[in-house]
Parts: structure tokens; sequence; C-alpha cells
């Protein structure tokens, strides 16, 4: 299992709240209704951010 830094698990964390609150939304404008893709704004968020967090994984 990867490691993420503290500063990461906020942001994923936020994100999550977001999206059950349904105030979360994609890059289109779009509701993020899937916890999988606001997990995936959470860190993408954090590693804008700077945040400590191992590579993305490319294709």
């Amino acid at each position: 299992m990867a490691k993420y830094s503290e500063k990461a698990s906020e942001k994923v964390e936020k994100t999550m709240h977001e999206m059950k609150e349904g105030k979360l939304r994609s890059g289109s404008g779009k509701k993020v209704t899937s916890k999988k893709q606001a997990i995936a704004i959470g860190l993408s968020e954090a590693r804008k951010e700077g945040a400590k967090m191992p590579k993305k994984k490319g294709k």
C-alpha cells in the first residue's frame, strides 16, 4: 500500500466530505458521485500543493 502524507490525507478527507454534501464538481462542471473520482480529485489537488506522495502511475 502506498504511503501518503498527512496533507494528502486531509485533502482527500475534505473532497470526500464535499462529495457527500453534493458540492464537489469535476473539471467539466458535473457533480461528482463516484467515491473513486472524489479520491482522485483529492490526491490531484494535494499533488498541486506539493504534498509528499508516490508518483502518479502512467498507462
